[in-house]
């Protein structure tokens, strides 16, 4: 199936998801779906808890890193004693303290960056009990902060926004657990590998040689993989392996899904602050970059590498180096956008052999603060805080008091709104400059120049936006990038949702301005626009040094820009 086809197929299929699935989620976290209420009351009985317990934004703040902290831990327990466990058919030892960390980290973060092949170092027990378990849990954490915020819009004269315990027990069993089972068993039936058998010898009797074939419980982690925006694979290649991804339905469906939630949390928005058009325009901003990038990034990927084109090789199918042909090059580049601007990091190709411009493509995808569409929830409230950005902008123009939803938008607001934009470019452009300052940084790369500091600025980037995604070619399994991403990560991603949450508890505190002749409107063209602009400009002010000494005098170097 070519692009053109893929596309049509996924803009249907996730239009029809973004007005049913966006419904349900309203629903579910207002407290109308009850038909797992049997399953709710242990958990609230246990956390002595309940709907209504409701918190205000410090105390929601201080249970989700409290929850956090306690799954980090735990997570990194296993790793560390993996080798007395059960389920370790590979008779694995103990993962290295500073791995256990930055796994620990990196999966409890909705990162899912892999510094490791995970059938060389994790055993069974770790994979499920541990990585699997991680990847339910994050991002509804980060769908809880986004309905947090949004309630901030929503209420009036409140002083909570919600009860982050009764969130999360909601998200994972009304809309992850039946989603990621559903879609775990379409993987399984179409050859997704899920056993507990162990690796399996097979004998070539052509050539003598004996090969292992490593196996396991792949395929239903494969979904939440996908689903949750998580990316982290059971095996080393992800993807690119038929093990995961065995069929061009299973591509397809790993692109539907990690789009999925992102775009539907939209409609979820417009539903509980009681206008969809607000939420259609959120999603405009959304749409018109993503696909921009979908656009630039596949005309370069079919393109030749001019690499490959120095030495004399010419292609008349794009740039299939480090590809799967199963896909073809311009499929793989949706693939990779896709994963990339949400905060997946999943791959089904080596984004390492990528043309410069493709690779600039991915790079600055995550570069925008993964908002067209994002993670499971981080895309939402993030783009909200460039909302704000925008509204305070509008106001300005206009001459009067800014306000969005009703909701006066003042100094306390604009500032936790720029905090919560630029604490991402500045973590990763900060330790991007330690990285290639000190040997330690200089000394994981494969590759010099240009192409090297990409290779240490995209893991830094990725991390950094809790994507997760692998440019390639960085020697990451060592004392100083295991210590330095998980830095990296923890604050790219409590750093960003402690603003949000105070920004919900801040707006849910006000009470709601009648619109009058002269309120600037925030649900039509010019308001996407202006969301898109403040994306941008932010983006390209905070990253074009740091891209231009990498991808871009890269291509130049070649003597042309395509």
């Amino acid at each position: 199936m070519g692009l053109f086809w893929t596309i049509v197929l996924l803009v249907v299929a996730l239009a029809v998801t973004w007005r049913y699935l966006g419904s349900y989620m309203e629903a579910v976290f207002e407290g109308r779906v009850h038909f797992l209420a049997w399953a709710e009351r242990p958990v609230y009985s246990l956390l002595g808890t309940g709907p209504e317990n409701e918190q205000t934004w410090k105390r929601y703040a201080g249970s989700m890193i409290v929850f956090s902290a306690v799954v980090m831990g735990i997570t990194y327990l296993i790793l560390r004693i993996q080798g007395s466990l059960p389920l370790n058919p590979q008779h694995l030892g103990a993962v290295p303290q500073a791995l256990s960390f930055n796994t620990a980290a990196s999966f409890v973060t909705n990162t899912n960056w892999q510094n490791y092949g995970g059938e060389t170092t994790m055993s069974y027990f770790s994979q499920i009990g541990a990585l699997t378990m991680e990847q339910f849990v994050s991002p509804i954490i980060g769908i809880a902060v986004a309905i947090a915020m949004v309630r901030g819009f929503s209420r009036r004269n409140s002083p909570t926004i919600g009860n982050f315990w009764v969130d999360m027990t909601r998200g994972l069993l009304y809309i992850v657990f039946p989603i990621a089972f559903l879609a775990g068993l379409v993987f399984v039936g179409q050859g997704a590998v899920q056993t507990l058998a162990g690796a399996v010898s097979v004998h070539d009797t052509l050539n003598g040689v004996t090969q292992t074939i490593p196996r396991g419980p792949i395929g239903f982690m494969e979904a939440i993989k996908q689903l949750g925006n998580n990316g982290g694979g059971f095996l080393d290649q992800n993807s690119a392996t038929p093990f995961e991804n065995p069929t061009g339905l299973t591509n397809w469906l790993s692109i539907y899904l990690l789009l999925a939630i992102p775009f539907s949390l939209t409609y979820t928005f417009g539903k509980m602050v009681g206008s969809i058009r607000h939420g259609a325009a959120l999603l405009g901003a959304m749409v018109v970059i993503f696909g921009c990038w979908v656009a630039f990034t596949s005309y370069a990927e079919h393109t030749n590498n001019p690499a490959v084109a120095a030495a004399g090789v010419h292609s008349t199918v794009g740039n299939t180096e480090g590809k799967e042909v199963r896909f073809g090059d311009t499929t793989t580049a949706l693939f990779g956008v896709a994963s990339t601007q949400t905060s997946t990091g999943s791959a089904d190709a080596s984004y390492d052999s990528f043309t410069p411009m493709g690779g600039f493509g991915l790079l600055t995808g995550m570069m925008l603060g993964e908002v067209t569409p994002g993670g499971s929830g981080s895309g939402l409230y993030t783009i909200l805080i460039y909302a704000i950005i925008a509204v305070f902008i509008g106001g300005l123009m206009i001459g009067r008091t800014p306000e969005y939803l009703g909701k006066k938008i003042q100094a306390k607001e604009v500032k936790l709104a720029g905090l919560g934009a630029l604490v991402m470019p500045i973590v990763v452009l900060v330790v991007t400059a330690v990285a290639v300052s000190i040997h330690a940084g200089r000394a994981g790369p494969l590759n010099s120049g240009p192409h090297g500091f990409t290779e240490i600025l995209y893991a830094l980037t990725s991390q950094g936006n809790n994507n997760g995604s692998a440019f390639g070619g960085l020697t990451g399994n060592t004392a100083f990038y295991n210590v330095i991403g998980a830095v990296d990560m923890l604050l790219g991603r409590v750093a960003i949702m402690i603003p949000a949450l105070a920004l919900g508890g801040v707006l849910a505190a006000k009470n709601v301005v009648p619109a009058g002749l002269g309120t600037f409107r925030t649900d039509n063209t010019m308001f996407i626009g202006l969301v898109i602009g403040v994306i941008l400009i932010i983006g390209g002010l905070t990253f074009f040094p740091a891209v231009s000494l990498g991808p871009i005098v890269e291509q130049l170097s070649h003597g042309k820009f395509f």
